[in-house]
């Protein structure tokens, strides 16, 4: 393409120049002036098409950016050229991925959007790959973040533009470019820039897409990166404490059944196991996710209302079969595959660590839950599982969170480099500052850091579900991200091409559909190239060298923000001492409690970071779970009763309206007239079959005649604590014989008598009466 020399504002320069001095002789000078500028012009600044960085979808540009799809920013801006944005450009196809093979044809396929109020003509669709390959991963960052055109993009690749019709506002039209590789110029072992943009033939560009575009020639011998990847499989809870007892079983009761899209085919969990079994992963499981999906594969209720307390209200659960084949599916996918167990329920380490007493006395809980975790996952998927992994929010790890995780028997902790300060060995002294190598590192005798890549896992977790971005997790942003993580890691191989280093990359809990394709389509292509190694999770944690925790002012004020309140952990704290008193009052306390544990874990789980309304509704239920069952054993209101003789009995009605037998308790009944009426039996023992009333009967004996309060009350029987809310009633004692009154009258008489020769006495001595300090 020509280019075209800047005339406009030269000229009329001149002009005015001319115009002032009114002379032939000057008209002469003034256009050789003119005609030798523009040759400068031509010569020094060749024009480039001005251009837009055009947004796949509607997000915030420092979201974008990454992904090689930035938003243009107001012209003015900046150094570079810009364009009138009139356009969208949506890079949807990349083949091949990565280019290693000079006979190889770069095919690019897309859509231009006209976002303009006017129709557009004359336009074409140009490419271009810039001239060098770039060599730090902290330049691919400052190229993903560009917002203008520069020479560093390189030039239209002559021959290969596409003609546009004419677009209306509104209007879409599907591209498809093909260029040989030879015609992109030399391309070496390195990740280059790639656009394509949009331009009108006088000029101006309306708009662009940016990505990454890998090479890796066929026989670069590069030393490969041992990588680590993680397959994380976590989700939300939705088993709730609440059970539905009927005969010969028990069911769970789920807040909702979301859970059956997501096993279903198409479901994110069910894509995430069917691609990440094609991969030499990692698995890093949730016990609880697992224990889910078989709760429904044996029959499960959900609850009309997320939250209830009463399991009657509930209907049928649908997603029986769903995770059935989910769960064939993971336990097929991590045949052969290092398997990692996460402490049951996933728990957010870190705001327990920061929880004052509520962290403190839950982590006994926690404690026995990741060891029953550990053996839900071996049955459920026929392996043998590691135990001992703590994932704490963002890789971000301080003393207390350390602390914590060898309370709960942890021994390695995932952990980002910008958290742990590692002592290099003199024999491992090649990598220099600022070179990609994860690699294992020892917190004294009994905690390994593991840490791992921040930049890939940040590109990743704006991808995560629920992202502003996932909602269009289409071609565009999956192909972005894909060319992005290529880029990342083959330019981390060109930092030292010939060191032996590692790369463990670690993605957010609950990664997109396309997070998930994008993440795998780079891991397989990376591997079949040559510049990644797959490595096994025991590898990268062997042999740590030594290394300490950074300040605990370098902790992220951000994940700070987003933690479990103090406030809610004790809340849980609480309830889990309301279930130990509920225990001993259950014939089979088994089942009740480990129900409850478990949704106690849930309670405190990492799912509930960025969702304090989930959190706050999920533990408001099992607290009022717990209201509801220790509610439902009480005693029955009485209103007054009469005693007819020396000797009579009581009834009192206790009410169980548990879902299984009541034992444990015992009833007491207290007069407040022990002299007129008392019981004879101090506490009597309470059984009674589940949801049914009871009628305890209380012996009685009476002495005098009168109105007597009674207050009653249950107790358990192994400590002797109170158990409800008492009643009180009252007895009329009638028909009690004269000689029975005479005899209380005349005890009551003696009892005065003594006490008044007493007090003479006292007197008579000096001394004070008896009691007088008390």
């Amino acid at each position: 393409m020509t280019p075209r020399p800047f005339t406009g504002a030269v000229r009329t320069d001149v002009e005015v120049a001319v115009v002032a001095r009114d002379g032939t002789c000057a008209r002469a000078i003034a256009a050789a002036v003119v005609a030798l500028s523009a040759v400068l012009v031509t010569l020094v600044l060749p024009v480039v098409p001005v251009v837009p960085v055009v947004s796949v979808e509607p997000a915030p540009a420092a979201a974008a950016s990454s992904y090689g799809y930035p938003r243009a920013a107001p012209p003015g801006r900046g150094h570079g050229h810009r364009s009138s944005d009139a356009v969208t450009v949506r890079l949807e196809s990349l083949s091949p991925a990565v280019l290693r093979r000079r006979d190889d044809v770069l095919t690019l396929g897309g859509t231009v959007v006209n976002d303009s109020r006017r129709r557009i003509s004359g336009a074409r669709v140009v490419v271009r790959v810039g001239r060098e390959a770039l060599g730090t991963r902290s330049g691919l960052a400052v190229a993903a973040g560009r917002t203008a055109l520069t020479r560093a993009d390189g030039e239209e690749i002559p021959g290969r533009a596409q003609r546009l019709p004419s677009l209306a506002p509104g209007a879409t039209h599907d591209f498809r470019l093909r260029v040989p590789v030879p015609e992109l110029g030399p391309v070496g072992a390195g990740a280059y820039g790639l656009t394509v943009d949009v331009a009108r033939e006088d000029g101006p560009v309306l708009g662009l897409a940016r990505t990454f575009l890998p090479g890796y020639p066929d026989g670069t011998a590069f030393e490969p990166l041992r990588t680590t990847v993680l397959w994380p499989v976590t989700g939300t809870p939705r088993m709730e404490a609440l059970t539905l007892r009927t005969p010969g079983r028990v069911r769970p009761v789920f807040r909702d059944d979301a859970l059956a899209a997501e096993f279903a085919e198409g479901g994110r969990l069910r894509q995430l196991v069917e691609t990440g079994g094609r991969l030499p992963v990692t698995w890093v499981v949730d016990p609880d996710l697992v224990a889910q999906a078989r709760a429904m594969v044996d029959g499960y209720r959900v609850a009309r209302t997320p939250g209830s307390t009463d399991p009657r209200h509930t209907t049928e659960g649908r997603g029986g079969r769903a995770a059935a084949g989910w769960l064939a599916a993971l336990k097929g996918a991590v045949r052969g595959q290092d398997v990692v167990a996460l402490p049951y329920a996933d728990p957010d380490l870190a705001s327990l660590a920061r929880g004052g007493r509520g962290g403190d006395a839950l982590a006994g809980l926690l404690r026995r839950a990741s060891r029953a975790g550990k053996q839900v996952v071996d049955r459920e998927l026929s392996t043998d599982s590691r135990a001992d992994v703590a994932w704490p929010a963002g890789g971000a790890v301080d003393g207390g969170i350390a602390g914590y995780a060898e309370r709960l028997g942890l021994g390695t902790v995932l952990a980002t480099g910008s958290t742990v300060a590692g002592l290099r060995r003199s024999s491992g002294a090649l990598v220099t500052a600022g070179a990609t190598d994860d690699r294992a590192v020892a917190l004294g005798e009994r905690l390994t850091a593991l840490t791992y890549d921040s930049t890939i896992a940040s590109l990743l977790a704006r991808n995560r579900q629920g992202a502003p971005q996932a909602a269009a997790a289409g071609a565009p942003l999956r192909l972005g991200l894909r060319q992005r993580l290529l880029a990342e890691s083959l330019t981390a191989v060109r930092e030292l091409p010939y060191a032996p280093r590692a790369l463990v990359v670690v993605p957010p809990r609950r990664m997109s559909a396309g997070a998930v394709r994008a993440l795998a389509e780079a891991v397989s292509e990376g591997r079949d190239a040559g510049w990644l190694e797959p490595s096994r999770l025991e590898v990268a944690v062997h042999d740590p060298e030594p290394g300490q925790l950074r300040e605990p002012t370098s902790y992220p004020v951000a994940l700070r923000a987003s933690e479990l309140p103090a406030r809610s952990l004790g809340a849980v704290a609480r309830d889990l001492e309301r279930l130990r008193a509920l225990s001993k009052v259950l014939s089979d306390p088994g089942r009740t409690t480990a129900a409850a544990h478990a949704a106690m874990a849930r309670a405190v789980s990492m799912s509930w970071r960025g969702d304090p309304a989930g959190a706050r509704s999920y533990r408001r239920g099992v607290s009022r779970y717990l209201s509801a069952s220790i509610d439902s054993v009480r005693l029955v209101p009485k209103t007054t009763v009469t005693v007819a003789g020396q000797s009579a009995i009581i009834p009192v009605t206790v009410d169980n309206g548990l879902q299984q037998d009541l034992t444990g308790v015992e009833l007491r009944v207290v007069s407040s007239r022990p002299e007129r009426l008392d019981t004879v039996d101090r506490a009597v023992g309470v059984r009674a079959s589940r949801a049914v009333s009871r009628t305890v009967r209380v012996r009685v004996r009476a002495h005098a005649n009168g109105p007597v309060r009674l207050t009653a009350r249950l107790y358990t029987s192994s400590d002797g604590r109170p158990w409800g809310r008492p009643i009180t009633f009252m007895a009329e004692v009638r028909s009690v014989p004269s000689g029975a009154v005479a005899f209380v009258a005349g005890g009551v008489g003696l009892m005065v008598l003594a006490a008044a020769v007493r007090l003479r006495r006292a007197r008579g001595r000096g001394g004070e009466p008896p009691g007088a300090r008390g």
